[in-house]
């Protein structure tokens, strides 16, 4: 059995693992980014004190909340769109790590981001 996650990071850490990832901002916070697109699939999220938010397309998010949703969840700020927060301290620490891989596969596939007008 794989360690826990407990603490974003730990989730960087193994997310820096996966290929083609380089430690980031998104608005303005820490995240990991696909170095390809420029694009983040693992942040801090609304609620970092004791969880941490991946993107993964809306099917998943689903299933992940109906079938454990003492890990997996969102709040008002998140419904609708495409990521769900994970709390630290799942008790199945490999499908943490199978999901945060396949947010990065599912981001890496997304065209670059366009990038931002600055102020």
């Amino acid at each position: 059995m794989s360690d826990t996650i407990d603490s974003f990071e730990e989730a960087v850490a193994f997310a820096l693992t996966l290929p083609d990832t380089e430690l980031s901002t998104s608005y303005g916070k820490p995240a990991v980014k696909v170095k390809s697109n420029g694009r983040a699939f693992l942040y801090t999220g609304h609620e970092h004190q004791s969880s941490f938010g991946i993107g993964i397309d809306l099917d998943t998010v689903e299933i992940l909340k109906e079938t454990d949703p003492d890990t997996f969840f969102q709040t008002p700020h998140y419904e609708g769109w495409p990521a769900v927060l994970i709390r630290f301290g799942s008790k199945d620490p490999e499908r943490v790590r199978a999901m945060i891989e396949r947010s990065r596969e599912w981001t890496a596939a997304k065209k670059p981001a366009k990038p931002r007008k600055k102020k």
